[in-house]
Order: structure tokens, then C-alpha cells, then sequence
């Protein structure tokens, strides 16, 4: 990535950390089952090594928030690659735990089919 590339992931990542969450279309949100597939629409982060949440929108148009916890492949996937996909809707899939009344994502994956 050139240093346009990252600065502007950098600014994407920033706008979308102040972005409120979306709220689900009416009516009682169903619990997600993992993984769960959807687009990034928030990041919640630091920097591009210290995300610490994120908003995944489904096909079905349901917001889920995930804190990050640790990577079983944060090789294959940096956690500084969320940005991309905020940038680009690419959608991403998400393996998760519910931990003390939260999701948390030990896996993310690139899901373009």
C-alpha cells in the first residue's frame, strides 16, 4: 500500500471510529450465529494495529458490533485490514465467542465469493 493508501485508510478509520452504530430495521434484532458474513460500516481503533471493535452490516441489513480479541490468523489477516474493507465494502466473515454479554471475533476472514 502507497503512503496515499495508507493515510487515507487512516482517515477512513478515524471518521468511521466517530460514526454512531446503525441501528437495526425495525422490530427485534435476531441473535447472529458464527460466523456471520457482512460489509465493515464502523471501526473502532487507534491505529491500524489497534482496532478494538467493529460494526459488520449482514445482507439482511442487520448492524452487529464485535470486539476484537485475539486472532487465531491475525497473520493472514491484520487487524489494520478492516480499513480496506470499510473503504472498499468487500465483505468480510467473522467467527465469534459471546463473552460476558458481547461478541468477540477470534477469526476474520476475506468473503468475497
Amino acid at each position: 500500500m502507497t503512503r496515499g493508501g495508507v493515510a487515507l485508510a487512516l482517515a477512513i478509520l478515524l471518521v468511521a471510529a466517530c460514526t454512531p452504530a446503525v441501528t437495526e430495521p425495525g422490530g427485534e434484532t435476531p441473535a447472529p450465529t458464527s460466523p456471520v458474513t457482512g460489509v465493515v460500516i464502523a471501526v473502532d481503533s487507534a491505529g491500524l494495529a489497534d482496532v478494538r471493535s467493529f460494526t459488520l452490516r449482514t445482507s439482511s441489513g442487520f448492524a452487529y458490533e464485535f470486539q476484537v480479541g485475539p486472532l487465531e490468523n491475525a497473520t493472514e489477516f491484520p487487524l489494520g485490514h478492516l480499513g480496506e474493507h470499510l473503504a472498499s465494502s468487500e465483505p468480510v466473515r467473522v467467527w465469534f465467542r459471546d463473552e460476558a454479554g458481547g461478541r468477540v471475533a477470534y477469526r476474520i476472514e476475506d468473503a468475497g465469493d
